[in-house]
């Protein structure tokens, strides 16, 4: 086979590639490598299509996500950044017991939404803390090995003290977190998301933040992304916020540009990718 005109895409969670820019890329496209877990950010059904063979990095985040979730976790339960903003600001003046109440992380229970990989990480780590943790994901079988209980989704809104999202962007998770979903939270309740950011309802989050309706959250991503700096979330204190870094540990992005990496050679070989979302173009 002939691949003096053979092309290669590597891509980013930034960069939309669809179906007109495949085409523009020629009929020597051979692979698209995403650096990334995620691949919403591609038209996979249009790779498909044209018989291009689609790589992700599973498995190479995994434990950095968790551990940045739970980072997230504990900074909104205990307003850690609020507390710096406040020394930092020179508010702090004399202790006193009501000053920056946060909510208990042991022995709370946890929902994850989303039961893969980081999700089950996740878990893991709540149960050094004692936690309760129960998750939905109609995908996902349980995992002896892991101390958590399937239940429906309402269950898990109505029962949580911490909600997590560890579910991949579909049309059907797309303001999976809407108006209606805050308003099953506690109100003592935090919103975790280091997933992807249109998962929730911003606005609606903003009302539910803004009106005290649960007690904060915590966002590594957002919709859109980068945030607007005028975006009224930014005016609230209940609400912790990262530039999309959970992934961010020299570890897990040197691995994943390792596999990314060869998930390039494969497809430019001719080979079968190492990790594809789309096997079926191998028939």
């Amino acid at each position: 086979e002939d691949r003096t005109n053979a092309s290669v895409m590597e891509t980013l969670l930034t960069d939309k590639i669809d179906g007109e820019v495949m085409d523009a890329a020629g009929a020597g496209l051979k692979v698209i490598s995403n650096y990334a877990v995620g691949f919403d950010n591609i038209d996979v059904d249009a790779a498909t299509a044209r018989g291009i063979p689609v790589g992700n990095t599973p498995g190479a985040l995994t434990d950095a996500t968790a551990d940045f979730a739970f980072a997230l976790l504990m900074s909104a339960a205990r307003r850690i950044p609020e507390s710096n903003r406040f020394v930092r600001d020179g508010r702090w003046k004399t202790w006193g017991p009501m000053l920056l109440l946060g909510t208990d992380i042991q022995g709370a229970t946890l929902g994850l939404v989303g039961f893969g990989r980081i999700g089950k990480a996740v878990a893991r780590r709540a149960t050094g803390f004692d936690m309760r943790v129960i998750y939905y994901d109609p995908n996902e079988k349980p995992d002896p090995a892991i101390k958590a209980t399937p239940v429906d989704f309402e269950t898990l809104l109505e029962e949580s003290d911490f909600v997590s999202l560890h579910t991949p962007l579909t049309p059907d998770t797309r303001h999976l977190i809407d108006a209606e979903a805050l308003s099953r939270m506690k109100r003592t309740a935090v919103l975790i998301n280091t997933s992807r950011g249109p998962v929730v309802d911003m606005d609606a989050l903003y009302e539910a933040l803004r009106d005290e309706r649960i007690f904060a959250a915590a966002l590594d991503v957002t919709d859109p992304e980068p945030l607007p700096t005028d975006h009224p979330l930014l005016t609230l204190d209940n609400l912790v916020i990262a530039p999309h870094i959970a992934s961010a540990s020299h570890t897990a992005r040197g691995n994943m540009a390792w596999m990314a990496a060869n998930n390039l050679i494969a497809g430019l070989k001719g080979e079968r990718l190492p990790h594809c979302v789309n096997p079926q173009v191998y028939g």
